[in-house]
């Protein structure tokens, strides 16, 4: 029976429990298999985009047509004003638009929120609370979706956990890697974190491999260990790449930065000049030759992945893509209490 539409956020996995998302990624597999139709007639969605977005837009865009919904697209400074995100602020500069006003309008026009922010400044500590994310929430009266921010991409981590049991149809204790790969600019964590917390959730023996210095955040680490555990399986962090790829069903590379050099350009390229070569090359990923290899896309081809492993018979990167809309429109069901 539906349930009754709350205001529910969704700004991290985690934030719901174990069994709600077992069920959503359930409700995912229905809605991939076409037995769930309709349910969003008469609901909007805003998705407002701070930063750019090809899958996240056009998946969130998709999945509200397909049930009858519409989804409207704001992109700040480009069709609407400029945003200001900061709480205290004179604004007497380039922005016309507060994050407060924003919120509360929208909340009135749509059934639900979306927003993608990623990481600004200097510093970590304070970039890692994803404040604009939360102060977005709470002040909208709407359920709010966490399109991206700085530590966490939810919707990307509920299509890869669909996309692990689809590869593996019994993941626990099977080995996933996540591989670091070398990128011309540093990259959030966001993806990475959440990459892995995916493959925490299946039980898996979680293998996260990177160069000495792109060590993800302390408190994700203990995030994805604990979640490991509690589900069966496991986590451990290896400073060398052929090693952690033996035995691997599943690799996943992606490209993060340095953590230690947050808002540092300079001192972050300094700190991966040296490790170039760890990409996803045909020749590295032929030692695990019966390995899945996933990404979230968009990828820099022959730089973190070689064009032979994309287009190859390991790739399944197409399908994960794939899965970010029916996971969504699971998400986007549920939430608004279709189902």
């Amino acid at each position: 029976m539906p349930r009754p539409p709350v205001k529910r956020d969704f700004l991290s996995v985690e934030s719901w429990d174990d069994a709600e998302v077992d069920e959503l990624l359930a409700l995912a597999a229905r809605v991939k298999r076409g037995e769930v139709s309709g349910g969003l007639e008469r609901r909007v969605a805003a998705m407002v985009f701070l930063d750019p977005s090809l899958r996240t837009r056009t998946s969130f865009e998709a999945a509200m047509h397909l049930h009858g919904g519409l989804a409207i697209p704001v992109e700040p400074g480009r069709g609407s004003w400029a945003m200001e995100t900061e709480p205290d602020v004179v604004m007497d500069g380039a922005t016309v638009e507060h994050l407060i006003e924003a919120a509360r309008v929208l909340g009135r026009y749509a059934d639900v929120l979306g927003l993608r922010a990623f990481p600004r400044g200097d510093d970590w500590a304070a970039t890692r609370q994803d404040r604009v994310h939360a102060d977005f929430a709470r002040h909208c009266e709407k359920p709010v979706i966490n399109l991206e921010s700085a530590r966490r991409h939810p919707c990307q981590e509920l299509a890869d956990g669909l996309t692990l049991r689809e590869a593996l149809p019994e993941p626990r204790g099977r080995r996933f890697v996540l591989s670091w790969s070398w990128h011309p600019k540093a990259l959030p964590t966001a993806v990475p974190a959440s990459a892995a917390l995916a493959a925490a959730r299946q039980g898996m023996e979680v293998v996260i491999a990177h160069p000495p210095g792109f060590e993800l955040d302390p408190e994700d680490l203990a995030t994805i260990e604990a979640l490991a555990r509690r589900r069966g399986g496991s986590l451990q962090v290896s400073r060398a790449l052929e090693p952690a790829l033996e035995g691997a069903e599943v690799v996943y590379v992606k490209s993060w930065g340095a953590l230690s050099a947050f808002g540092r350009p300079e001192a972050e390229q300094a700190l991966r000049a040296p490790y170039r070569e760890w990409r996803g090359s045909a020749a590295l990923l032929g030692r695990a030759p019966a390995a899945k290899v996933m990404h979230c896309l968009p990828v820099r081809r022959n730089v973190e992945l070689d064009a032979a492993v994309l287009d190859g018979p390991q790739s399944i990167v197409i399908e994960q893509a794939e899965n970010r809309l029916h996971a969504q429109r699971a998400l986007l069901l549920r939430l608004l209490g279709a189902a």
